[in-house]
């Protein structure tokens, strides 16, 4: 039985620190209540680790065709499917997306070639019992289709993303979402669920997508997930932001306020750094 859990005002780190201790290891020191709106996270403290760093590495679950009707091109379009395993030194891996998951339906339309969860973290270099959080981006059948192979492991969710995902004429697969063992963290805007890293609201793709800010120690690195299609579309927002042109995200001066060193995408191998 799926498991929500309200966080209006506040989430606690707790949550990555008892899925450890259910996977049979050690869990973390007790770690302070934090806000879940963060407007400006407080500078890095030096104490935090010296030697070891926050990593990002991307996680390769395929590819789908998307149809000619979805592109705006009139032709069909082949995109990757991509997740990518934060490592932090105290709170372990936290995963952003889990791959596709699927139906008759759902595969007569994209056409989806999948790499299965297990295989794609292994070629990352980790598996799924080191997991102690998964962040999706948005809740579509291609971020959150290994969601059930991690029952019992925190998953980080808007509310307002939940809300479309358990609306009757869903935007997923409900069995994604709400699966046997589901613990789900419901925000309700920003969110620190490690030291450093921390979920930002970043509504468009749908109303409740988010993207992970990771501060590492040479830079920001920013998982932005699906708030764009592709890294060429981000960089024309924010040519457009600072030449006074066009209609942007309201969110993206929140992005661009971090000094990000680098964003990386859902559906685009390449990387935005800046110019």
């Amino acid at each position: 039985m799926a498991e929500t859990r309200r966080r209006d005002n506040r989430v606690n780190r707790a949550a990555v620190n008892q899925a450890a201790a259910r996977q049979g290891r050690d869990s973390h020191p007790p770690a302070n209540r934090f806000r879940s709106e963060v407007k400006n996270p407080p500078p890095r403290s030096d104490s935090l680790v010296k030697v070891s760093d926050i990593s990002v590495r991307r996680v390769n679950y395929g590819y789908f065709i998307r149809p000619a009707e979805e592109t705006g091109t009139g032709t069909p379009r082949v995109e990757p499917t991509l997740g990518y395993v934060v490592t932090h030194p105290t709170a372990g891996v936290i995963l952003v997306d889990t791959g596709m998951g699927g139906n008759a339906e759902v595969d007569a339309w994209y056409q989806p070639t999948r790499i299965p969860l297990a295989a794609a973290l292994k070629s990352a270099g980790t598996d799924m019992t080191e997991v102690r959080a998964v962040m999706n981006c948005h809740l579509h059948f291609d971020h959150c289709g290994g969601n059930p192979e991690l029952a019992g492991v925190p998953i980080f969710a808007q509310r307002s993303e939940l809300a479309l995902a358990r609306a009757p004429e869903s935007h997923t697969l409900p069995e994604l979402v709400d699966h046997p063992g589901a613990q789900i963290e419901e925000l309700t805007g920003e969110a620190e669920i490690a030291p450093d890293v921390f979920i930002v609201p970043t509504p468009g793709h749908t109303a409740g997508h988010q993207s992970l800010v990771a501060r590492r120690h040479d830079g920001t690195v920013i998982v932005a997930g699906q708030s764009h299609d592709n890294a060429t579309l981000f960089t024309s927002d924010v040519l457009g932001h600072h030449a006074g042109v066009g209609e942007q995200p309201p969110w993206l001066n929140r992005l661009l306020a971090l000094d990000p060193k680098q964003i990386l995408f859902a559906h685009d191998n390449a990387v935005w750094t800046p110019s």
